[in-house]
């Protein structure tokens, strides 16, 4: 059964709405290189010619705003000055974005937020964006920040205990055996071609795609090493298997819980785009959040952020009575090191890519 997640929503303090600076960041560092890529790679002529209007454009993984009203406000400043650059400022189209998450994402506190000057008609499109969403070429430009580490699902064998990749005792493959990251590689490998088909499906003939993707360095992949985002979930799965010694949750429900969640490199990334017949990869650039000095500077604000971020997996699967405690508990086992909440052994980047639809056989 394939997992259904969302951040939490709302606007209080534990919401993703209150704690998602560190994506904020991301949203940030790839602005200039989203305007850029439309400035150089977008044939409004072509696309004002050959498909009908509005403009349409789809944020996939929006969760609750407000990044996701940042990057939709850049993608139409930067579309509406192309087409005055091309002498079509006459032309400028209506803009219609679709807003997609999981089901259970708060789309109420989405909508309820919108920028009352958004200058676009906008739309919910809730479901799983693994799949097809939209109908067939009727998309201009897609976008998805800090989202396609999210698996479809957690692979099979890590929660199987006659596979070489049971994860006992462990939440992610972050220190776990060989294996473990293997089949999590794979995993992320089949979700990402589906996302790539899927949107491909759907963008008209050059349309464009920019991503922004969480990464680990390829050296720290290839040597196998543990970044600091990965050690602290597996401190985060020490305080469920110490609340599990007390009884407050059952043991057995902690070995079957793995986080649906695999960071790739930038080699991975840039093989499995390369691959797809679909779309050309246009720019492909590591880069690095100056947010995430902020973000990661204490062991509340990373509790918060994580919380954020997995409480409702975590409710799912050891209900809600015990989250106040976890989180107090880890909150207190990041502040007895130092080195987990120190901003400069933060060695995640993210990676943006922009893709081209190909032209259409």
């Amino acid at each position: 059964m394939p997992q259904v997640y969302a951040m939490n929503g709302g606007n209080g303090p534990q919401s993703y709405a209150q704690n998602s600076s560190y994506q904020r960041g991301a949203v940030d560092v790839a602005k200039e290189l989203i305007k850029e890529e439309i400035d150089k790679e977008l044939d409004v002529k072509q696309l004002s010619s050959t498909s009908v209007h509005p403009f349409r454009i789809a944020d996939f993984g929006c969760s609750t705003g407000p990044n996701t009203f940042v990057a939709m406000k850049v993608i139409r400043e930067a579309l509406e000055e192309k087409l005055r650059k091309e002498g079509l400022a006459s032309e400028v189209p209506e803009f219609q974005v679709f807003f997609n998450d999981h089901i259970s994402n708060d789309f109420n506190t989405l909508f309820a937020s919108l920028p009352p000057e958004r200058h676009y008609l906008a739309a919910g499109v809730p479901g799983d964006f693994h799949k097809v969403l939209l109908p067939k070429a009727s998309l201009h430009f897609a976008h998805s920040s800090c989202a396609l580490h999210w698996l479809s699902d957690v692979p099979k064998e890590v929660t199987d205990n006659t596979s070489p990749a049971w994860n006992k005792g462990k939440i992610h493959h972050g220190g776990a055996k060989k294996k473990v990251l293997e089949v999590y590689a794979s995993q992320f490998a089949n979700d990402l071609e589906s996302f790539l088909n899927a949107r491909a499906h759907e963008l008209v003939d050059g349309g464009l795609m920019a991503l922004v993707i969480p990464a680990v360095p390829d050296a720290i992949r290839e040597s196998q090493t543990t970044i600091v985002t990965e050690k602290e979930f597996e401190v985060l799965g020490s305080c469920l298997m110490d609340l599990a010694k007390k009884g407050l949750v059952d043991e057995l429900k902690v070995d079957m819980f793995n986080l649906p969640l695999y960071l790739p490199s930038p080699n991975e990334i840039k093989t499995l785009m390369k691959a797809n017949e679909h779309l050309n990869v246009q720019r492909l650039e590591i880069l690095s959040i100056p947010g995430k000095h902020v973000v990661f500077s204490n062991p509340s604000g990373i509790a918060l952020y994580f919380r954020a971020a997995l409480e409702g997996l975590l409710v799912k699967q050891f209900g809600s009575d015990i989250m106040d405690e976890l989180f107090e508990l880890f909150t207190q086992k990041l502040a007895e090191s130092s080195s987990l909440f120190n901003p400069e052994n933060q060695d995640m980047v993210v990676i943006f890519v922009l893709l081209k639809r190909k032209l259409r056989t």
